[in-house]
């Protein structure tokens, strides 16, 4: 391999031991405002930007447009629990690969049974199950980057010299586009296996959630 290429795989790499997730211990125990919300999510998530300069991890839009599509439960005098930021972390990592619908379908459920659980099983309890998985599946995903990376590299050979670099970029491109279609696949089957809830049923359970926060509201604004 070249310099460039040992340059290329090595930054790719080092990204990838860069991820992390915020841990519960991380996130306030007080509620918070809208503001405090994705101020926090902006200076935990940051690392993941493509560029610094980019808008926010998180805005109010988003999170309006969360609510109403029923991936967020409404706020409690227009503050979020703890709660709230681990369903919206959840979320921005769905987002990219998932349609609104879907993540509707998956995390529905996971609300119904878990979001404001004061005993038992709980939604920290979850969310801390899922990301203990993490350290191993970014070693596996190292492992793979480095196989995917070298397979490229024998590729184009017949190739111009002068084009072969940027060939074998996108033959390692190609093959990274097709692990993220596949399991992108595997995603939705999985997905549409899930029990969906009735349509009535859904509504019935968004409206009582909707009238229930605008009555939190009401009280909170009359004090």
């Amino acid at each position: 391999m070249t310099l460039n290429t040992e340059d290329l795989l090595n930054s790719i790499l080092e990204s990838l031991s860069r991820i992390d997730y915020i841990k519960p211990s991380e996130i306030p125990n007080i509620d918070l405002y809208m503001d405090q919300v994705t101020t926090f999510m902006d200076s935990r998530l940051k690392q993941s930007k493509r560029n610094q300069d980019d808008d926010k991890i998180l805005t109010k839009t988003m999170i309006n447009n969360y609510a109403k599509n029923d991936l967020l439960p409404p706020p409690v005098k227009k503050k979020y629990s703890k709660e709230h930021v681990l369903l919206l972390i959840f979320i921005y990592y769905y987002k990219g690969i998932m349609s609104i619908n879907d993540i509707q379908n998956l995390l529905c459920p996971i609300t119904e049974r878990f979001f404001g659980k004061k005993e038992g099983f709980s939604l920290e309890d979850l969310y801390n199950e899922v990301f203990s998985l993490e350290p191993g599946l970014v070693e596996e995903m190292k492992e793979d980057v480095k196989k995917k990376y070298l397979r490229a590299q024998n590729t184009f050979g017949e190739a111009p010299t002068k084009d072969q670099e940027f060939l074998k970029t996108f033959a390692f491109i190609c093959m990274l586009s097709v692990d993220v279609y596949v399991k992108k696949l595997m995603i939705e089957t999985l997905i549409d296996s899930l029990p969906k809830a009735k349509p009535d049923e859904a509504e019935t359970k968004a409206e009582s959630k909707k009238t229930e926060s605008k009555k939190d509201n009401k009280k909170s604004e009359t004090k």
